[in-house]
């Protein structure tokens, strides 16, 4: 019983530590303000994050060789790009992204 109880405690804290980690910082910019330069860094952020795992999405890895193309999800890429350059909505790039992989994927 003494294992599930640290288990349950080791959950229990990891949650507080997870979740104190995403909240204090709006805490603690409520009373502060941020330099412009910081702002304007930070507003490249999301984008980079969106590119790199879009990046990691379209290569299979081989250790020790180079990377392969991931066809169904390079050939996703396309309508999705086209929505996103039309939209700029991204609920709508969403689902054109998941509709147009599940389509390639029924087809493959």
């Amino acid at each position: 019983m003494a294992l599930d109880s640290y288990v349950l405690g080791v959950i229990l804290v990891s949650g507080l530590v997870t979740w104190l980690s995403r909240i204090f910082p709006f805490v603690l910019l409520k009373h502060f303000s941020l330099p412009a330069v910081v702002i304007n860094f930070l507003s490249f952020v999301p984008i980079s994050i969106m590119t790199a795992l879009w990046i990691n999405s379209l290569f299979i890895q081989h250790l020790g060789h180079f990377p392969a193309v991931d066809w169904p999800n390079f050939l996703a890429s396309g309508p999705t790009i086209l929505s996103a350059m039309i939209s700029k909505n991204l609920m709508v790039i969403v689902v054109v992204g998941v509709i147009s992989l599940a389509v390639i994927k029924a087809v493959m």
